[in-house]
């Protein structure tokens, strides 16, 4: 399916997102790192008939022209997001980075979600584990690493993004990310994260634009930590996938869970790559909640 192109505008220009279409209850997919709101396309099919799904392109992602000045932006943006498109307690679905994105949005009160779905992006480490991550994040190795895997802020010509992306297609089935996707999806997230500057095409996100958020405030009163699930009050469903980010340290997730009534935990045969490799079995998650949401709302009205 295509979506409408939108844009959503916060405090200091516009994000650029895809209007699925669909009535109902509104769904918020945030996408991860790397990624854009075509991630959310497959995922998007098998809501549309219960909901009205919307996805965004963060800061630095996809087709959004503004980048990230400060380590908190690109989640507070949710806010505006979500008053904008005039939604009351929408459900907040986030992938990987997203993931933290739509918790750091829950916690920090500025918008309060019928619930949360949290989709392998969880934030498991003190603060002080946490900080040291973040820095490893900011070193010259680390952005060799990413400008060598994902050619993060490459600048190409139109000759060279075709190529790129014929590749990225034909590599997909063994690609660790990749592998299981649709082609056509793969082909239509990696054309998006090319953005037009100057003539020349831009890979999203650029190296500095990962150094600005992962630039994290030891101070911050909303810090991504395990601590930040302490200040959660809305119902939250935990994705954790079988080959993902944390499948190691299941426990540590269970521990998250069972500390406050009104989360769950959900193990997905996948790899990292939620969105795009099982976007069925993912929708069927999410529509649970909106169906939840749904019937919350009647028993209001009664």
């Amino acid at each position: 399916m295509t979506g409408t192109e939108i844009e959503l505008p916060v405090v200091d220009g516009v994000l650029s997102g895809v209007d699925f279409g669909g009535h109902g209850e509104g769904v918020l997919l945030v996408h991860g790192s790397g990624h854009n709101a075509a991630a959310w396309t497959d995922v998007a099919s098998h809501l549309v008939s219960e909901c009205r799904p919307i996805a965004l392109d963060l800061r630095g992602h996809g087709q959004t022209r503004l980048d990230s000045a400060s380590p908190e932006q690109y989640w507070r943006d949710i806010d505006s997001v979500v008053s904008a498109l005039g939604w009351d307690r929408p459900v907040l679905v986030g992938h990987s980075t997203g993931g933290y994105a739509v918790t750091a949005a829950a916690a920090s009160g500025l918008v309060e979600p019928a619930a949360l779905c949290v989709v392998d992006g969880v934030v498991l480490d003190d603060r002080n584990a946490s900080l040291a991550e973040h820095a490893g994040l900011r070193t010259a190795e680390a952005a060799d690493r990413l400008r060598t895997m994902f050619r993060y802020g490459w600048k190409a010509d139109d000759d060279q993004v075709h190529a790129y992306v014929e590749q990225c297609v034909r590599e997909a089935g063994e690609d660790w990310l990749n592998a299981g996707a649709r082609p056509g999806l793969v082909e239509e997230v990696t054309r998006r994260s090319f953005l037009r500057r100057d003539h020349r095409w831009v890979r999203r996100p650029t190296v500095e634009e990962v150094a600005t958020v992962t630039a994290v405030d030891p101070g911050a009163e909303v810090f991504p930590a395990v601590d930040v699930y302490d200040r959660l009050t809305c119902p939250m469903t935990i994705v954790l996938a079988e080959d993902g980010f944390y499948a190691s340290r299941r426990d540590e997730v269970r521990a998250v869970v069972d500390a406050v009534p009104g989360r769950r935990l959900i193990d997905i045969s996948s790899n990292h790559n939620v969105p795009m490799t099982r976007p069925a079995d993912l929708a069927a998650i999410i529509l649970d909640l909106v169906r939840e949401r749904a019937a919350a709302s009647a028993r209001d009205v009664d």
